[in-house]
C-alpha cells in the first residue's frame, strides 16, 4: 500500500518537498533524526488527480537521503533552500534535472521575523510588498494553469520587478552583516527559482503544503516524545504516509484503515490500487448512492 502511494505521487509533474527533525532513542539518550515529505498536490493549479504523499526517515540529514528518495524522479520540486538538494538541480542529473522552486513564505519570514522584533522600516516594507503577491494568488487558487500564468504575468511580474529593484537599492545601504541584510541576500542568492512561478501556472508561490503535511509530526514530537530507534522512525514514516494522505482528501483516517485492514488478508495483490484511500473513498461512495437507492425503492 505504502509502495503505491509512493509511486503514484512519483508519478506528478510537480512536488512539494521538505523534512523535520525527530528525536531517536540512542544509548539512553537521543539522536536527532529526519522526517522527510514528498507531496503530491494537483488542487492549487485545477488538477482532477488525488493528492497524496510519502514520508522517508533518514539517521541525518545528508544529501544523499533526497537523492535516494528522488533517483527516478524528474519535474518540478518546490522546496526551501536547502544546499542538500543542490544535487537534484544540477543539469546533467538521471533520469533528468530536477527544476527549483523556492518559497516565497520563507523569504517573508525572514523579514517578518526582523520587524516583530525590531521593526526594522526596510523589513516591514519587504513583508508588505511580498503579501501583496500572496493577495493575488488567492485570487487565482484553484484556476486552471493557463489563467494563473496570465494574470501572474499582468499583475504579479510588475510588483516582483519593482520589488527586485527596491531590494538591490536598499541592499545597497546595508552591510552584509546586518539582518535586514542577510535577509535580502537569501532571497537574491535565489532569485531565479524565486521569480519561476511567473512562468509556470503549475507552480506555487509557496511551500506551505509541504509544511502542513509535516505538522502531524511536530504535534507528535510533544506527545510520543521520541522514536525508539531507527527502525521505529521508518514505521513512523509508513505510518504518516497512511495517515496524511488520508487526510489530504478528507477520509477519516480510522474508517480506512479499519476497513483496509479487515480487507487486506484475502485481497488480491494485483488489485491493491483498488484499497488506496482515493479509490476507497469512491467506492464507499457508490456503495453509500446504491443504498439509497434501494431504500428509496
Amino acid at each position: 500500500m505504502i509502495d503505491e502511494i509512493e509511486k503514484y505521487v512519483l508519478t506528478a509533474e510537480r512536488l512539494h518537498a521538505d523534512d523535520t527533525t525527530v528525536p531517536v532513542l540512542a544509548k539512553m539518550k537521543t539522536k536527532t533524526g529526519r522526517i522527510w515529505t514528498y507531496l503530491r498536490d494537483d488542487r492549487p493549479f485545477g488538477g482532477k488527480d488525488p493528492p497524496a504523499v510519502f514520508f522517508k526517515y533518514s539517521a541525518s540529514r545528508h544529501a544523499e537521503h533526497p537523492q535516494a528518495h528522488l533517483k527516478g524522479w524528474a519535474g518540478v520540486m518546490q522546496a526551501d533552500a536547502f544546499s542538500g538538494y543542490n544535487q537534484l538541480y544540477e543539469k546533467d542529473r538521471q533520469p533528468g534535472p530536477i527544476i527549483e522552486v523556492t518559497c516565497w513564505a520563507h523569504s517573508r519570514r525572514k523579514f517578518f521575523d526582523i520587524a516583530k522584533v525590531s521593526k526594522a522600516p526596510i523589513a516591514l516594507e519587504a513583508v508588505r510588498r511580498i503579501d501583496e503577491l500572496f493577495a493575488i494568488e488567492r485570487g487565482i487558487n484553484g484556476k486552471s494553469p493557463d489563467e494563473r500564468k496570465a494574470v501572474r504575468q499582468e499583475k504579479s511580474k510588475p510588483l516582483v520587478i519593482a520589488l527586485e529593484a527596491w531590494l538591490r537599492a536598499k541592499s545597497a545601504l546595508l552591510s552584509d552583516r546586518n539582518v535586514t541584510g542577510k535577509a535580502i541576500n537569501y532571497s537574491f542568492n535565489h532569485w531565479a527559482a524565486f521569480i519561476r512561478f511567473l512562468d509556470d501556472g503549475r507552480l506555487c508561490l509557496s511551500n506551505n503544503a509541504a509544511e502542513r503535511s509535516l505538522r502531524g509530526v511536530a504535534i507528535g514530537r510533544k506527545n510520543w516524545t521520541f522514536c525508539g530507534s531507527d527502525a521505529g522512525g521508518v514505521r513512523a514514516a509508513a505510518i504518516y504516509t497512511l495517515i496524511e494522505t488520508c487526510k489530504l482528501s478528507d477520509i477519516d483516517p480510522q474508517a480506512w484503515l479499519a476497513h483496509v485492514l479487515a480487507k487486506l488478508p484475502d485481497h488480491p495483490a494485483s488489485k491493491i490500487q483498488d484499497l488506496l484511500p482515493w479509490n476507497w473513498q469512491a467506492a464507499q461512495a457508490t456503495t453509500h448512492k446504491v443504498a439509497q437507492l434501494d431504500q428509496g425503492q
